[in-house]
């Protein structure tokens, strides 16, 4: 190991920076944002910098740097242009014993910068011993999507009852175990949510439970997306990685639920047509049975778990049982499948509106407002139609939508499988008889299906 990690005080220490550029502007506001008193030395400044000290919130020394500038300051930053100041910089900072950063020159420095995660009051810190700075970004850009964005609030919560936790736990095995607790259960979310004052009264009322009850568990409804994982939202992946349990159907892709916990335990209910793995109320009692035994539980859904997934039946259970539950929302089928086949929901030439349906067969029959949706300039989306697709375009043509009205129907939409039937209404019947599409199959009925040729841009 070159560098050992520190983390350096700087508030209100004096610090320089010499050059005034772009570069020398990325390091000043760094600077600030540690509260420094921050020195800029050179002939010219940025827009940015200017700006900074017309406002008095850095000083600026119009002059080029020469030896012994380095000494009244407790930390030096070279980012000029010129070399030679550059190699004066370092060489006068380290005679003085001074820290310095000669930026893009690790030969030069006495201390490099890290690329930095800020959750204040938690910091982390990447480095590469300054050999390849970029690499060193990518892992702070894959660390970022891993860290709740309010994470500091659950650092300052636990702040403020660390000697109140230290003086009720004398033991510091029970205190680890108090604390494990509380970052990895509901205290932890409500500060995710921002929900400080309810983080509070939790955190005080676990440190109250005395008895040998079992922790409180949680349910998330989490929307898996329409099938690509790069689809699934940051919270979405934090939550999967941290669950017990995941109650997932047939819709999720198997590439989503490879980003879960490895050792979480999988509960697969089905929810196919005419062949559920699990009648819907044995999957609430199944959910709530789970959360009742301390579990975090997934219940992972296909799309959003609000649109046609039964999401609301689910949480009005567990809100009768007293659970606490989390919603977590998810890109629902029709905005996946049709942004992956250029297919514009609306378009101010085309549609000003869409409807979204399902097409369920019921009693052999598609049971919709057909006057209304054979109104025109709109977009209707239809999921799970594909086994009633003939009877849904005789009705619409019956109702005054023209034959020649364009239809899309896409197959395992956002995935590798991928596939984009086009025809009309009066043709797509015999078209798909004839292609046989597998479910699950997305229909898309309105002039926007006519852009798909222009805009589709997955091949």
């Amino acid at each position: 190991m070159d560098y050992l990690p520190l983390f350096h005080k700087l508030t209100e220490q004096d610090c320089l920076v010499i050059g005034g550029g772009s570069v020398a502007t990325r390091k000043v506001r760094l600077l600030l944002e540690a509260n420094a008193s921050v020195s800029v030395m050179a002939i010219e400044l940025s827009e940015e910098l200017a700006g900074l000290a017309a406002e008095k919130k850095i000083k600026h020394i119009k002059r080029q740097f020469s030896a012994g500038d380095s000494q009244a300051f407790c930390l030096v930053v070279s980012a000029s242009d010129d070399e030679m100041i550059n190699q004066l910089a370092s060489t006068d900072a380290q005679q003085h014993n001074i820290p310095v950063n000669v930026v893009d020159q690790p030969g030069l420095c006495s201390f490099i910068f890290p690329a930095i995660i800020d959750r204040a009051p938690i910091t982390i810190g990447i480095s590469s011993g300054g050999v390849a700075p970029v690499l060193s970004r990518l892992l702070r850009a894959k660390l970022e999507t891993l860290l709740p964005h309010r994470l500091g609030n659950l650092a300052a919560l636990a702040a403020k009852f660390r000697q109140t936790v230290k003086d009720h736990f004398s033991n510091p095995e029970l205190r680890r175990m108090f604390w494990e607790q509380t970052f990895n259960g509901p205290i932890a979310d409500l500060s995710y949510q921002g929900q400080h004052s309810e983080a509070e009264s939790a955190l005080r009322k676990q440190l109250s439970n005395t008895d040998d009850s079992p922790a409180e568990g949680k349910v998330y409804l989490v929307g898996g997306g329409p099938g690509d994982p790069e689809l699934l939202t940051l919270k979405a992946l934090r939550i999967l990685q941290q669950a017990d349990v995941i109650v997932y159907d047939r819709l999720v892709s198997a590439e989503v639920l490879n980003l879960a916990r490895r050792d979480a335990d999988r509960v697969y209910v089905g929810k196919q047509r005419s062949n559920h793995s699990l009648p819907q109320e044995d999957i609430n009692s199944l959910l709530s049975k789970l959360a009742k035994q301390g579990k975090r539980v997934v219940r992972l859904k296909g799309g959003d778990p609000f649109m046609f997934g039964r999401g609301g039946e689910e949480i009005e259970t567990l809100i009768d049982q007293n659970i606490a539950f989390e919603v977590v929302p998810g890109i629902t089928a029709a905005s996946g499948c049709a942004s992956y086949s250029g297919i514009p929901l609306t378009h101010r030439d085309h549609a000003q509106s869409c409807l979204f349906v399902t097409g369920h067969l019921k009693n052999d029959t598609v049971n919709l407002d057909w006057d209304h949706l054979a109104k025109p300039n709109q977009t209707i989306v239809i999921y799970m139609g594909l086994l009633g697709l003939r009877q849904i375009c005789e009705k619409l043509v019956q109702r005054g939508l023209a034959g020649d009205t364009p239809i899309a129907l896409v197959q395992k939409g956002t995935t590798p499988d991928h596939r984009v039937i086009i025809s009309d209404l009066l043709n797509i019947a015999d078209k798909v008889d004839q292609l046989k599409p597998k479910p699950p199959t997305l229909i898309i009925i309105g002039s926007v299906v006519s852009l798909h040729k222009k805009l589709n841009w997955v091949h």
